[in-house]
C-alpha cells in the first residue's frame, strides 16, 4: 500500500488508480441502466393506466424493499466480501430487466408485473447502494478520498444525463429494446466489479451478530452534524421531489413526447454533473454548512418555478439549476459520512445514509403521486417546494452546528475505532 505521504495528489491521480477506474465504470453502467429503466417504466405505466397514483406507486414499490432491507444490507456489506455482494445485485437486476424485456416483447406485461419487477430491482439496490459506498474508501489512498467521492458523484450524474435521454430515444424502438439494453449494462457492471482488487483488504469480518445492525443508527445519532446533513436531504427531496410527475408534465403540461421526458429527466443531471465536476477541482472550502443549506433553499425555489412553468425551455433550465443545487448537499453529506466512519462499520453506516438519501427519491415519488391525485399536479409541486424552504429554516434551528460547520477536512476522524474482537472459543 502506498504510504499516505507518498500518495499521488495531482489532477490525474484518480485515473492512475485502476481499482477505482473499474469501480467508476461499473457505477456508470448501473446508473445508466437504472435511469433508462425509470424512463421506460414511467412512460409504459402511464400509457397502460393513465394514472398519476400508479406512477407514485412505482416509487413506492422501490421504496418498500429499501426500508425493509437496508439495515440487513449494511450488515451483509460488513460481513461478506463486498465485491461478491455487488455481483449478486447486478445479476438480480439483469434478471428483472430481462423479464421486463420479454414481457414487453410478448405484450404480456401488466401493471402488477411491473410493480413486482420494480420491487425486485429496489431490493437489489437496497444491497447495492451501501455496499458501493462502503467499498469506495478501500480503492484509493486516503488523501484522494474526497476527490474520489466527488468523481463518484460525477459518474452517477454523467450516467443520469445520458440515461434518460437515451432511454427516451430508444423507447421509440419499443420498451423491450430499452429493457434489453439495461440487462446488458447490468451484466457489464458485474463483470467490471469482478476485476476490482481493493488496495486495502476489508477489515475483519463482523462478528457481533444480527443485533449489530443497529450500530449504524447509534453511530449516526452520536454525530449531530452528520444526522442533520442526511436528514435535511431526506426531507428536502421528500417534499421537493417531483420526478414521478415528469411523465404528466411532459405529455399534458409541456405537450411533448418520450424524447421530451428523457430530456427533462436528464436536465437535473446536467446541472448536477457540472457542479460535481466543479467541486472535484474546487472544494467548497470555508462555510461548507451554510453553503449546503443555501443550496437546499435554491433547490426548493427551483421546484416552485418548475411547478408553475409552462415553457419547455424554462422547465429544462430550472431543472438544471435544481440539479446543481442538489449535488452540493450530496457531496457534503457523503464526505462527512465517509470521513467519520471506520472501515469495519462503513456498510452499516452507509446503509443508514442510504435510508435517508436512497429511499427519499422513491418515497418522494409516492408522496408526489398521492398529493397530485388529491390536489392536482401543479399545486402538489409548488407546495412541495414551499415545504423544502420551510425545512431549511427549521433545520437551522434544530441543528445549529450544521450552519456553523466550516470546512469538510475538519470532520476527518484520524483514529479509527477497532472492530469488535471475535469471541474466544472455550
Amino acid at each position: 500500500m502506498i504510504p499516505v505521504s507518498e500518495a499521488p495528489t495531482g489532477e490525474d491521480a484518480l485515473r492512475r488508480q485502476r481499482p477505482f477506474v473499474l469501480y467508476w465504470l461499473a457505477r456508470v453502467s448501473t446508473a445508466l441502466a437504472h435511469q433508462m429503466i425509470t424512463v421506460g417504466v414511467g412512460w409504459q405505466m402511464y400509457a397502460l393506466t393513465g394514472s398519476a397514483l400508479d406512477l407514485g406507486l412505482v416509487g413506492l414499490a422501490q421504496f418498500v424493499p429499501s426500508v425493509l432491507l437496508l439495515l440487513v444490507a449494511g450488515h451483509v456489506a460488513d460481513r461478506r466480501d463486498r465485491r461478491r455482494v455487488l455481483q449478486a445485485c447486478a445479476a438480480a437486476e439483469a434478471l428483472a430487466a430481462l423479464t421486463l424485456c420479454a414481457g414487453s416483447a410478448l405484450g404480456m406485461l401488466t401493471p402488477r408485473a411491473i410493480f413486482a419487477l420494480v420491487f425486485l430491482i429496489g431490493a437489489a439496490r437496497a444491497f447495492q447502494i451501501p455496499t458501493m459506498q462502503a467499498l469506495l474508501p478501500s480503492l484509493v489512498p486516503s488523501p484522494l478520498l474526497a476527490r474520489a467521492i466527488a468523481a463518484n458523484s460525477t459518474a452517477s450524474q454523467a450516467a443520469t444525463v445520458a440515461g434518460p435521454a437515451l432511454g427516451g430515444l430508444v423507447y421509440i424502438a419499443g420498451a423491450a429494446v430499452v429493457y434489453g439494453a439495461c440487462a446488458v449494462l447490468f451484466v457489464a457492471a458485474g463483470a467490471l466489479i469482478q476485476r476490482v482488487h481493493p488496495r486495502r483488504a476489508q477489515s475483519a469480518r463482523l462478528t457481533g451478530g444480527w443485533a449489530s445492525m443497529l450500530d449504524g443508527i447509534r453511530f449516526v445519532r452520536r454525530r449531530p452534524i452528520v444526522l442533520g446533513a442526511i436528514s435535511l436531504d431526506l426531507f428536502a427531496v421528500l417534499l421537493g421531489g417531483a420526478t414521478a410527475l415528469l411523465p404528466i408534465y411532459a405529455r399534458d403540461i409541456l405537450h411533448t413526447g418520450p424524447w421530451g421526458l428523457g430530456l427533462l429527466r436528464s436536465a437535473t443531471a446536467v446541472g448536477a454533473l457540472g457542479m460535481a465536476l466543479w467541486l472535484a477541482h474546487h472544494p467548497l472550502g470555508a462555510r461548507a454548512g451554510r453553503k449546503m443549506l443555501g443550496a437546499v433553499a435554491v433547490f426548493g425555489a427551483a421546484t416552485i418555478v418548475f411547478g408553475l412553468s409552462r415553457s419547455f425551455a424554462l422547465s429544462l433550465a430550472v431543472l438544471v439549476v435544481l440539479g446543481a443545487a442538489d449535488v452540493v448537499s450530496v457531496v457534503v453529506r457523503q464526505t462527512l459520512v465517509q470521513l467519520q466512519t471506520p472501515d469495519h462499520m462503513r456498510g452499516r453506516v452507509s446503509a443508514v445514509n442510504a435510508m435517508f438519501f436512497g429511499t427519499s427519491n422513491q418515497l418522494g415519488e409516492f408522496e408526489s403521486g398521492v398529493v397530485a391525485a388529491w390536489i392536482g399536479v401543479v399545486p402538489s409541486v409548488v407546495v412541495g417546494g414551499l415545504g423544502t424552504l420551510a425545512v431549511v429554516l427549521l433545520w437551522i434551528r434544530l441543528f445549529p452546528g450544521l450552519a456553523k460547520f466550516d470546512r469538510l477536512e475538519s470532520a476527518a476522524v484520524v483514529a479509527e475505532v477497532p472492530p469488535p474482537a471475535a469471541p474466544r472459543r472455550q
